[in-house]
């Protein structure tokens, strides 16, 4: 099995690949946006064990990796970090670094979830990202109310409280911003409604 130490960058990486059948050591820098470095992952012989900092963006090359059969570890940025000897550090160095690791069976290996478990997890941020959009929505509305004189707090949701909001006498761009409010909160409510149908038919 060949053992890859990955430097990956967004754009980029730089890779030092170990073959145990020659002893040798090549190291590699490929380019991401071109369809290189997948071309080289799909000419590389599997499996091989491939191992990469964690960092952000990454998740592309992680499935990449996995679906063409090879196993990729990740592991502790601050660890690996912390186990340099020399201070300087290059892109090189750092995949060379990354394969000693992995060779010598020191690499800080993090557990990483399963592919159902990332797509479960995208779904609890966008939930959250929209509740917080929700709460942006109605805190400009409740402000635009306060400002008027209106102090209706939740009550401002009912029917006749988003009545009070639409009849408030508001001119130019207060007025547009009403508009657009209500508009997304409108959206978000019915969203909300066909969430709730699909739950009741599904017996949840």
């Amino acid at each position: 099995m060949k053992i890859v130490g990955c430097d990956f960058h967004p754009s980029w990486q730089q890779v030092a690949v170990f073959d145990p059948e020659t002893g040798e050591i090549a190291e590699l820098k490929l380019v991401n946006g071109d369809g290189e470095a997948e071309r080289f992952y799909r000419e590389l012989e599997a499996p091989a064990l491939v191992g990469i900092e964690a960092c952000g963006n990454s998740q592309w090359f992680i499935e990449l990796v996995e679906q063409l059969g090879h196993v990729i570890w990740v592991g502790d940025a601050a660890k690996i970090r912390a186990s340099y000897v020399r201070r300087q550090k290059t892109d090189w160095r750092d995949a060379g670094h990354i394969l000693k690791l992995l060779m010598e069976n020191r690499f800080p290996r993090l557990w990483t979830p399963t592919a159902e478990q990332r797509d479960l997890r995208q779904l609890l941020i966008h939930r959250h990202k929209l509740v917080e959009i929700r709460t942006r929505v109605k805190n400009g509305l409740q402000h635009l109310a306060l400002n008027r004189g209106i102090q209706k707090h939740s009550r401002l949701w009912s029917v006749r409280g988003r009545a009070y909001i639409e009849k408030l006498p508001l001119e130019g761009w207060t007025a547009r911003r009403r508009e657009d409010l209500l508009r997304l909160l409108a959206s978000w409510m019915r969203r909300q409604l066909a969430r709730r149908k699909i739950t009741r038919r599904r017996g949840c």
